[in-house]
């Protein structure tokens, strides 16, 4: 695989589904990895999940604090070990998440950011950030896995940030998860549509 390929997955403009591109600093990394292309599309397909869900956050809960481009770099990185272990891109498998906070923090990337590719399946860790379960929801969610103590945390943070019952904000974040979910089938064939392995 070229590393135009890696670019065109990261960037080119998607209308089905429609996709947002990587940013450019993740895309110059899968780059400079040779990442494999469904690891790229995975990739591109949950970060545009957690712009979605960034998007929702900011709008019905302005209060909470986060930093949203972390979020996004989260996103678009947290299975970069996968090019390491490209075994796990289609069986289980957890090599890829030291790997891939290893292979980041090699590449420059500070560890705030490098965090992300240990902690997105870690959600229940003590002291997580806000940051990190936005990136574990939209890891779940792209592909329509619901995962209800993962998303008592997020309802928890919510309510914490602005003081409605939790109640309500499971009703508006199920909601909201349930639209996003819609899209999974496209999403999941659009992956599927990559290749495991370079050419």
């Amino acid at each position: 695989m070229t590393a135009h390929d890696t670019a065109s997955i990261a960037t080119d403009d998607i209308t089905d589904p429609p996709l947002r591109p990587l940013p450019g600093r993740a895309a110059l990394l899968l780059e400079e990895v040779d990442a494999p292309p469904r690891l790229v599309a995975h990739l591109r397909a949950v970060h545009d999940v957690a712009a979605r869900l960034v998007e929702w956050v900011r709008r019905h809960c302005p209060s909470l604090e986060f930093d949203s481009e972390a979020v996004l770099f989260g996103a678009a990185t947290h299975d970069i070990g996968k090019a390491l272990h490209p075994a796990e891109l289609s069986g289980p498998g957890a090599r890829h998440e030291a790997a891939g906070r290893e292979l980041l923090l090699t590449h420059g990337v500070p560890a705030g950011l490098a965090r992300f590719a240990g902690t997105h399946a870690a959600w229940a860790t003590p002291g997580i950030g806000v940051e990190d379960l936005l990136v574990s929801l939209a890891d779940k969610v792209w592909k329509n896995k619901r995962v209800a103590d993962l998303e008592d945390l997020v309802v928890a943070r919510l309510a914490g940030a602005d003081g409605r019952p939790r109640w309500e904000w499971f009703m508006a974040l199920d909601e909201a998860l349930t639209a996003i979910g819609d899209g999974a089938d496209r999403r999941l064939a659009y992956q599927m549509s990559h290749p495991l392995t370079r050419r």
